[in-house]
């Protein structure tokens, strides 16, 4: 069976990289590597996801869901000094390759990096931040959200970044029939930036 950037331990040998990446304006070194997601670059969804949305502010804590090797974590940690930082993803390689970016851009100390089951589900984030796993299907990935999205804090956002074509309207629809406040702020390049409130 071939890897997916969501198999939990990618059987491919890892052959790591280091490539450069611009988040919010910062040229920054991370190390990649196969069956992770979008090991050659920084991908479109989540350069136009950083760039869409605005740089959280004050203490808060924040999510990031399918952190990948780690771009929207560090950005938020760079960028956000006094944010403490949950990070999960269910590949481990991922995992490992996030932690280490953590560590080498000397935000560590206020990143926790780890698969679902290792953070504490009373944990209640201020922002939630993700480039979902559409591919792993619709099923799997309304079970996804469903776990995370109810762990945001009473006046809490969720920024999502989805393909048009891979179902970023009908995604906002459901949503709203699960009963949040889903709105688009922002469409480029066939991707559209929702942010998630919950209703009321």
């Amino acid at each position: 069976m071939s890897d997916h950037y969501f198999s939990a331990t990618p059987n491919a040998p890892e052959r790591r990289r280091k490539i450069t990446a611009d988040l919010w304006g910062t040229e920054v070194g991370l190390i990649t590597g196969a069956g992770v997601f979008s090991p050659d670059g920084l991908d479109r969804g989540t350069a136009i996801l950083l760039r869409a949305s605005p740089i959280p502010s004050g203490q808060p804590r924040l999510l990031d869901l399918g952190c990948g090797y780690g771009p929207i974590t560090v950005a938020l940690a760079l960028h956000c000094p006094d944010a403490m930082i949950d990070a999960v993803d269910s590949n481990e390689r991922a995992v490992a390759l996030c932690r280490e970016n953590a560590r080498a851009l000397g935000v560590a100390q206020r990143v926790a990096v780890g698969l679902p089951e290792e953070f504490d589900p009373a944990t209640r984030y201020d922002e939630i931040w993700s480039n979902p796993p559409i591919r792993i299907g619709k099923e799997a990935l309304h079970s996804l959200l469903l776990t995370w999205l109810p762990r945001m804090t009473p006046n809490g956002v969720a920024r999502l970044v989805v393909g048009k074509n891979l179902g970023a309207d009908t995604l906002q629809a459901w949503l709203t029939g699960q009963g949040y406040d889903c709105s688009r702020v922002a469409s480029a390049k066939g991707f559209r930036v929702l942010e998630v409130r919950t209703s009321g």
